[in-house]
């Protein structure tokens, strides 16, 4: 089980530098909804206002500390939010299906799980009981 945390904290790690390097180098194609459509405005705002340009460099160092062992705690709780509004972009957007055709997502959402259950004593002050 040990290997397969590090491997899964490795390869989620190294989806979100490449995708989050990406938005600043551009040496992938990105996709881009069909213009006019609510999904093509919220992207369109969250650009012009500088905001994606900040979540995509919360995207860079979660990779990074995710991907570092010592770490991977703080990179999980960078990364946890982001996940989450990915896939909740892709339900609201796009509907139920797009969760499981998007690979990159339905991935990183179970990546997430995995390492985050794998972690659990170390997250549970976020579990607080007054």
């Amino acid at each position: 089980m040990k290997y397969i945390t590090h491997i899964t904290a490795f390869l989620l790690g190294l989806i979100f530098i490449v995708f989050g390097l990406n938005f600043f180098l551009k040496f992938l194609p990105v996709p881009t909804p069909p213009a006019g459509s609510p999904a093509a405005m919220f992207m369109g705002g969250m650009y012009a206002s500088g905001f994606l340009a900040f979540v995509k460099v919360l995207e860079v160092l979660g990779g990074l500390f995710v991907a570092i062992p010592q770490t991977r705690h703080f990179g999980l709780l960078i990364l946890g939010p982001i996940i989450v509004n990915i896939a909740a972009f892709n339900y609201f957007f796009f509907g139920p299906k797009a969760l499981l055709q998007a690979p990159v997502v339905a991935v990183c959402s179970l990546a997430l799980i995995l390492l985050i259950a794998s972690y659990r004593p170390f997250f549970r002050f976020l579990a607080f009981r007054a």
